[in-house]
This record gives structure tokens, sequence and C-alpha cells, in this order.
């Protein structure tokens, strides 16, 4: 039957039901939580970037966060909203004072779209204005008004305060997780010196500015002090390191753009282009900027963005009728870097002793790299190590971030997962036995060792992260200790040779079900003994219990319960105080004596192990 297609079939939604009808459209994607650019963490954002734009103007040197099971309070003490407009600016579109340039010249949030978002996508939405003795407070849910108040007396000092909850049936069964909230509030602080922002009691600030995010970023100690420059509208800081590839931070206007922009380019031409000069020598590129870390921050007026979560920066100019860009970083690196060059020979000679091992060694592996491309892409051609998904990251449809690839280990696990996956979104890659341990050796081994080698053909990493194949690499063992071994065979070589994939979040652990427990008419999938006991309890009377040994024991009808929308995954994350050099050199390194007084000091024993013994 075909549909009629009439003036009855054209309407027009409100501006509440279209967010929650397409909501990517204003938060990226929904998510639960576990991925840092999940839905629930950009709501958060759009919040918060209102209270930080009170900052940037001068009102208000403070800010609270609490976050306690799935709701959220943010409270500044800024200048707080008109209360005559309280309603307008939390439930009416393109409605806000940021089109006001003289009042926020410089802001992060310029649609009037933001809160409006947070409020259309929670189930509860909590808005209060202290002004001048005086407090607003309205209530909504998905949108709607449940309670407008009175304008009421108080002594509460100025300022905002938002409470919300993520709406469940869009969200599902979300949880925030505090690494990703505390990585977001530690770089507003590092981009606003003198803020204060308390996050469940903890106090987060930065005298140093980007000085700071180096230092507490990095996983090692640098070649040479940081370099740490500062003009009206950019502040950067840059040092280089031991490890492979590049890192940067980037950000607009207090706002953190994890996809770059033009004013990425523009900071990486400018640094290769002044050492070119500074050292009178045509470099190639890739060895003046590998093993960099920096960090870039520009304040523009109006900033154009790519999207609404504001990731990358698609600015030409630096105001409406401003000079470029491009050329404004240009110019102070130029002048900038330079002049700190010039005035310290010694941090000069050591960067230019790392430019010239790199040049050494991209040399040494050329021959090994063009091989290795030949043979990966003709291995690829009937490639059973890797059965490729449709979608990928780094193209532009609406699911990429779905994108996922399983490594795993072994023909039955592999199969099983190739079965049971969703051939749009989800890869596999099998490797053949345990990996080699790459702690101690050069890049050479990528290309020298096949695995290594085809693994990073697939993932699209060679030349670094931006144009990664999967938002998720996810590594799918067998929960024994062989598959523990794998695990930190694989995180060793990511650790070593492609730092980013770990701190752009990409690396995860699948976690499986330990145990089955079912009845004739339920059966419950359980992944620790605390939910075991749970299930039996639940199911009543001598239930059948099925302990997994092994990824290969759970068959592909089974498996597509743990790879489907209910996927656990835990996300390999580093500390901000752990140093990746020391870590890599325990836990992989030749000290076998240390690591076992170590085992032993922290050995236990599972019950369910004994058990079965």
């Amino acid at each position: 039957m075909v549909e009629k297609y009439s003036e009855d079939t054209i309407r027009t939604l409100d501006w509440k039901e279209h967010i929650r009808r397409r909501p990517g459209m204003y938060i990226g994607k929904l998510g639960d939580g576990s991925s840092a650019d999940d839905g629930i963490y950009i709501l958060l954002k759009e919040v918060f970037d209102n209270s930080i734009d009170e900052y940037m103007m001068g009102y208000g040197k403070k800010i609270e966060v609490n976050i306690t099971d799935h709701k959220v309070r943010v409270r500044d003490y800024g200048r707080g909203i008109p209360l005559g407009k309280l309603i307008d600016v939390a439930s009416k579109m393109n409605t806000g004072a940021k089109y006001d340039s003289k009042v926020f010249k410089k802001s992060v949030g310029l649609n009037g779209v933001g809160i409006k978002a947070v409020n259309a996508l929670s189930y509860s939405f909590i808005i209060k204005a202290y002004r001048e003795g005086q407090v607003k407070e309205v209530h909504f849910s998905e949108g709607e008004i449940v309670q407008d108040f009175d304008i009421q007396a108080t002594d509460q000092p100025n300022g905002t305060e938002v409470v919300f909850i993520p709406d469940k049936k869009l969200f599902g069964d979300f949880h925030f997780l505090s690494d990703y909230v505390e990585t977001m509030l530690r770089n507003y602080v590092y981009l606003n010196s003198g803020l204060s922002i308390y996050f469940n009691g903890q106090r987060f600030y930065s005298k140093n500015g980007l000085l700071d995010l180096l230092q507490d970023n990095m996983s090692g100690e640098g070649l040479y002090p940081i370099i740490h420059l500062k003009g009206e509208d950019i502040e950067i800081a840059m040092t280089h390191g031991n490890h492979y590839g590049e890192e940067y931070y980037s950000f607009v206007n207090g706002q953190q753009t994890s996809q770059g922009g033009t004013h990425l380019l523009a900071f990486r031409e400018a640094v290769a282009k002044t050492i070119r000069e500074f050292y009178k020598k045509d470099f190639d590129v890739s060895d003046i900027r590998s093993s960099i870390i920096a960090a870039i921050s520009v304040k523009i007026e109006e900033p154009v963005f790519e999207s609404q979560t504001k990731t990358k920066l698609g600015s030409k100019n630096m105001s409406p009728d401003g000079v470029s860009v491009r050329n404004f970083i240009l110019d102070f690196v130029k002048k900038s870097l330079d002049n700190y060059l010039h005035k310290n020979p010694d941090t000069a000679q050591i960067l230019l002793k790392k430019i010239q091992e790199s040049e050494k060694e991209r040399k040494a592996i050329s021959g090994i790299k063009k091989l290795a491309r030949e043979r990966a892409k003709k291995v690829s051609l009937h490639n059973k190590k890797l059965r490729d998904c449709r979608i990928h990251y780094n193209s532009k449809h609406e699911r990429r971030s779905e994108s996922t690839i399983f490594i795993t280990e072994g023909d039955s696990a592999s199969g099983s997962i190739t079965k049971s996956r969703d051939v749009n979104t989800q890869a596999v890659f099998s490797l053949k036995g345990k990996p080699l341990n790459t702690f101690g050796l050069t890049k050479k081994v990528v290309y020298e060792n096949e695995e290594f080698n085809l693994l990073q053909a697939a993932l699209n990493i060679e030349e670094g992260v931006e144009n990664i194949r999967y938002n998720k690499i996810v590594i799918a063992t067998d929960a024994d200790v062989d598959g523990m071994h794998i695990r930190l065979l694989l995180i060793t070589f990511f650790l070593k040779f492609f730092p980013d994939v770990i701190k752009k979040k990409h690396l995860h652990i699948l976690q499986t079900p330990l145990f089955r427990v079912r009845n004739k008419k339920e059966t419950i999938y359980c992944y620790s003994e605390e939910e075991k006991q749970e299930a039996i309890k639940k199911l009543g009377r001598n239930p059948e219990i099925t302990r997994f040994k092994g990824l290969g024991e759970i068959s592909p009808k089974e498996f597509g319960h743990f790879i489907g929308k209910k996927m656990r995954l835990e996300p390999v994350l580093l500390k901000r105080d752990e140093s990746t050099d020391d870590m890599l050199s325990f836990y992989m390194g030749k000290n076998t004596p240390d690591r076992q007084d170590f085992i032993i000091d922290n050995l236990r024993i599972e019950e369910d192990v004994i058990e079965e013994m």
C-alpha cells in the first residue's frame, strides 16, 4: 500500500518534540555514559558553559557541580538570569543574551539552544535565578512547565542554579563516570585561571593555565621544560616527549575542541614553519612534530563551530571583520617561539637533537614501511583476520559513533562474535595466539610484525587517530590468565606506539558474563559472584548454573545479548598521576623479582576457583 502524500502528512513540531525526536542534532548522540562523548556529558557541558561565560565576563569565581546517582546540580555565582526572562531562557528556542556581543563578547554558547536541549531531554529540569535579593524558580519535565513559582525574597548570593535528571526513556540505564566529568572540569579550570570548580566537594583550580594542563596530563617527563607563551586572545604550551605520535589539546573560548579545527591546523603549521626557519633547515614536518605534546587556546568573537556540540572550529577569522585565524596564530608563534628558542639555547639544542633522532628513525624504517604497506594491502584483499563492517568512524554516517572493532583470540571466539555481530557497525579482528611484548622495542616492530602491521592498517592509525576507522576498539579475550595476559600485551602495544588511542578514549575491554543461571522460564547472565547469588535467589530452587570458562563456550545466539544494546564495556583510562614509562617498565619489563613480590603481596584467590578445585 502506497502512503498518501497530502497536506495532512505535513506537520510542524514544537521545539520540545523536535529535540526529543532528533536529539543527535543537539547533543551529537545519546549513549549511556560509557563514552566521553555520550549525550549525558553534553547536557552537563551545555549547562556548565553558561556558568563559564559568566566567569569569563568577570562575574563569580566559584562554580559548584554535584552528581548523585542520576541527578546533576550546577550552581554558579554570576549575575543570575534576569528573573522576568527565566522561562524564556529555559524554554524558548533562539532566546538568550549571547546575541548581544557587548554582554557576551567571546562566549561559548551563541545560538540560544543548549539549555533548551537539556530541558527537553530531561525527566526533571529545575532552574533558579538568584538576583539582587530575589529568587525565581521554575520546574519542567520533558520541556513542559510543571510548576512556576512566584518571585520570592532570598538571602542567597546572585547566580543561577540548574538541577536536572536526564530522561531514562531516551538514555536508558545511564551512569556518569567520574573520570570523564573530572577531565571536563579540569579543562575548564586550565582555561580559566583563578576559577574554582567544586565537584562533589573536591576543588579543581589552576594558577598557570595550559602549563598546568600539560604537566598534569603528561605520562612522563618532557625532554625540555614546557614552553609556555601567552598573548592577547591566545595561549600555547608545548614540549616533546619520548612517546610516538602527536598529542594536542585545543580550545576556543574555554571550550575544548576535541576534533580540532582551523586554529589547530594553523598551530601545527606554525610550529613546523617557525622551527624550520629557526634552525635554517628544511626538516620533514613529521620529524618536527613527532612526540610533541602541546595545547593551544584562542578567544574568538562569534566563533563558528561545525556542529551544536562545538567540538571542531570552522571560523576563518578572529572576528567578523578581523584578521584570519591562520595569520593570527602564525604571527604569534613565529615571533614568540622564535624569541623563546633564542633566549633558551639549551632547550633549542635538545629540540634539535630530538628532531634529528626522529629523522634517523624515520629513514631507518622507510623501506620496511613500504613493504609492510604492500603486504597489508595484499592481505586485505583476502583477509581472514578482519571481518569488516560497513559504517566507519571517519565517515559522515549518522551511526558513525557506533562503529566498533572487536580484537579476539582464537577461531571459536571470533567465530561466535562474527555470527552474532551487527554487520553495519561491528567488525572483528582475529589474533593468532599471544601478540609480541613490545616493551623496549622501537616502531620498526609495528611494520616487521605481521600481526601488528595488519592491526595498524585495519585501524588506519599509522599517521595518528584523526582518521581512525572505529570509534571503539574492544579487546575481547577470555577472563582467565591467558586472556588477561593478551589484554596487557595489547594495551602495551597501544600505550607504546599509539597512546592517543587510549587518551582519546577509544580502547575498551569487553565484559562478558561469568555465569548463566536459568530455569525453564527465565535465563539470567551474571558478571560476578554477587550477581550469581542474586539470580539464584530470584529463580528459586535448583536452577541450572553454567560457569563460562572462555568466550568459545558462548554460542553465537547468546553472544548477541552481550554485544548489542546492553553491551558492557570498561574503558581503558590513564590516571593523571600515572607515568606510562614507569607503569610499562614495572608490568612488562624484566624486573621479575619486583613483580613477583608484588604478585605475592596482592594475591587474591577467588572463591569460585576454590570450589572448582
